[in-house]
């Protein structure tokens, strides 16, 4: 196990035209300022990637998503305030939404913070992360706080031992791996390629099963063709509708509305619109308030209901409110788009 870490000068020099209480970290190496610069991920996961600004006359660092960040450009900064460096040294542990004045289609980015004695558990954190939406990326880091077992996995102290279930109820899975159910869990909880695989497909799943249940669906069905939407299915007897699954952000806009980064992770090169959404793209919108709620509830909206890019156009909104457009009765949006 290892880490590759692209760390950075992190200080709080004054500059001119810039806020006078803004701290920020340079992302430069060298002087190739017109390509894009590949971040590595080992294909094997036994190093961690971070991406980190280092403030040692603070002694804390902050760090940025690097998988958010790949590919990226020389040269550019990532800025935080002084209130965050001041939280990171109150509290030892610290995540917030970046902030981007006057930037509103700018990706949200949750940055975490931590000082020296707390840099393992950011490596953990970063391990855990990988590839995770910013809602629950925000959660995941939340939960870090907590402390944690010296190993990071559980032991007998931990809790009762729960004895192998009967073969008769072992899941096929795991009577082929001839382990039990419990040694099958376990591996994917400590293996983290395992556990960002099946993480992915846990709201989906949660939403495929929810759906199923509606009077009226049919032909229910997941679709994990590359690029296309999370799940099909027919209402009363309709052509097949799409529909798209995504996570709500962590932080709830002002009046306790939950918010959705609506954009793919990055745009072609030579199209930065591309990031963005299109109407035809799938029917309806399936909000999952998991980082809020902590459960798997769904609300729905068609994509006809969503706002257009105000820079993009034939494009869709990336800074969306699950407002009183979004619905829980899904029935009434299968439908409106029917």
């Amino acid at each position: 196990m290892g880490i590759v870490a692209y760390a950075f000068f992190a200080n709080s020099q004054v500059i001119r035209n810039r806020p006078p209480d803004e701290h920020r970290f340079q992302i430069k190496y060298g002087s190739d300022f017109k390509s894009l610069h590949p971040i590595w991920q080992d294909p094997y996961m036994l190093y961690t990637t971070l991406f980190c600004g280092i403030d040692p006359e603070r002694g804390h660092f902050v760090g940025a998503d690097p998988v958010l960040h790949n590919p990226t450009p020389f040269s550019r900064s990532i800025e935080y305030k002084e209130h965050h460096s001041q939280a990171i040294l109150r509290h030892g542990w610290y995540c917030w939404e970046r902030e981007f004045n006057g930037a509103p289609e700018t990706p949200v980015e949750v940055l975490v913070g931590g000082t020296a004695n707390h840099f393992l558990r950011y490596v953990r954190f970063e391990r855990e992360a990988l590839g995770e939406d910013q809602g629950h990326r925000q959660l995941l880091a939340e939960r870090a706080a907590t402390p944690l077992p010296p190993s990071g996995l559980m032991s007998a102290a931990d809790g009762p031992w729960a004895p192998a279930p009967p073969a008769a109820r072992l899941h096929a899975l795991a009577e082929e791996f001839q382990l039990d159910a419990h040694e099958v869990l376990d591996l994917i909880a400590n293996a983290r390629r395992l556990k960002m695989a099946v993480r992915g497909w846990v709201a989906e799943e949660h939403l495929v099963r929810a759906l199923r249940q509606v009077p009226g669906v049919t032909d229910c069905v997941r679709d994990d063709g590359e690029g296309q939407p999370d799940v099909s299915l027919r209402f009363e007897g309709s052509r097949p509708l799409r529909i798209e699954c995504k996570n709500v952000l962590r932080i709830m806009a002002a009046g306790n509305v939950a918010r959705v980064d609506f954009q793919r992770t990055r745009a072609a090169k030579d199209d930065p619109c591309s990031r963005y959404y299109s109407p035809d793209d799938f029917d309806v919108v399936a909000a999952c308030l998991h980082a809020v709620t902590l459960q798997w509830e769904f609300r729905f909206a068609p994509t006809a209901a969503l706002e257009g890019h105000p820079k993009c156009p034939g494009k869709l909104a990336s800074n969306v409110r699950v407002d009183q457009r979004w619905q829980y009765d899904v029935q009434s949006v299968l439908r409106a788009v029917a």
